[in-house]
């Protein structure tokens, strides 16, 4: 997720914080506290999915790759490293499929990407 969920819940805390102080304008606290709201359902859709998503991307893009192997640390963090990995070979591999021609290549990978952005899409996104 872009942005991570942690600099978004301190942030969220912020707002709550100052909200909380008696002399914040009525509209700006109103706008403050929708907005802390809406964030507050994205990074719970987030949280409760995030490892999922990048599981079934990982393992996406192994095949992609041609390589053996499981995510066998299920932390975000550790998901997240192994996909930035992956996501660079798969860059690799899409310049290799580029430069040589490889239309059936290129058309694999990008509709690796397509599905990517699916599974990623929030269940409140307007497309």
């Amino acid at each position: 997720m872009n942005p991570k969920v942690p600099p978004v819940l301190y942030e969220l805390a912020g707002l709550l914080m100052k909200n909380a102080a008696p002399d914040v304008p009525p509209p700006e606290r109103a706008s403050d506290l929708s907005l802390s709201a809406l964030l507050l359902v994205v990074a719970a859709e987030m949280w409760d999915r995030g490892a999922a998503v990048l599981v079934e991307e990982n393992r996406a893009l192994r095949a992609l790759l041609g390589e053996a192997g499981e995510d066998g640390d299920l932390r975000i963090s550790a998901l997240t490293v192994e996909n930035e990995r992956l996501r660079a070979g798969l860059i690799a591999a899409h310049a290799a499929a580029e430069a040589a021609g490889d239309t059936a290549r290129e058309a694999a990978i990008w509709a690796e990407l397509v599905a990517s952005t699916e599974r990623r899409r929030l269940s409140m996104a307007p497309v």
